[in-house]
């Protein structure tokens, strides 16, 4: 069976989130960037606005903008129920409620989805997915990954989390991947074997904080350059 849209939980984040989460300067966003699992988020329509280039590769992206904004509006209630039984896994701080939240997050994908048609149209939002992209090596100077690899560590193995990362330091010279927590609240069980096996191929990496973190913890993303 193929991938379906009621599979997916539309959750997107903001430009702004984006550049805090991978602690990006501006020169970081001057670059070739590549958004793998971007989903509903507005980064790439925030590069857009801004004179910047990013593409987005998302399963999601098959499908076009009423099916997406309908399945929005399907989950939106359930994620919010999730968020309000489990508001102590999360900081409060920046985001001062469950009901903010839900306004920076719908901010963020009606954002997206009024960019979306066009985006479309010029190439940069792509219906792909790890571990497979169409791109050339070293296409990109900067590959991101956001709450998919490492997040579900329960879900996708150690084995699809080392091809993926291999697929993303093929096409980038640099990767960024957050939050280095699994849906628990615990760092990864993958990190520590993956960071030691991309050090034994040569790649530098680096576990960095950040000044960003909403789930409890999840103020750290891995950071792997070519040498």
């Amino acid at each position: 069976m193929g991938f379906t849209l009621d599979k997916v939980i539309p959750w997107g984040r903001s430009f702004e989130e984006y550049t805090r989460m991978f602690d990006m300067n501006d020169g970081d966003l001057m670059v070739q960037i590549l958004d793998c699992g971007g989903g509903p988020a507005s980064f790439n329509s925030g590069m857009n606005k801004r004179g910047y280039v990013v593409i987005s590769i998302d399963p999601i992206y098959q499908f076009n903008e009423e099916q997406i904004e309908r399945r929005i509006k399907e989950t939106h209630d359930t994620v919010l129920g999730q968020l309000y039984k489990n508001r102590e896994d999360y900081i409060w701080n920046t985001i001062k409620s469950v009901e903010e939240l839900g306004k920076i997050r719908m901010s963020a994908m009606r954002e997206f989805l009024a960019d979306y048609k066009e985006g479309k149209r010029e190439g940069r939002y792509l219906a792909h997915s790890l571990p497979i992209l169409p791109f050339e090596d070293h296409r990109f100077d900067l590959a991101l990954c956001t709450h998919f690899l490492f997040l579900y560590s329960a879900q996708l193995s150690l084995e699809f989390h080392k091809k993926a990362i291999a697929e993303m330091c093929r096409v980038a010279n640099e990767v960024r991947i957050f939050p280095l927590l699994d849906m628990g609240g615990v760092p990864s069980p993958y990190v520590d074997e993956i960071t030691a096996e991309l050090q034994c191929s040569g790649y530098e990496v680096e576990v960095k904080k950040v000044q960003y973190e909403f789930q409890r913890g999840g103020n750290q993303m891995m950071r792997i350059k070519q040498k």
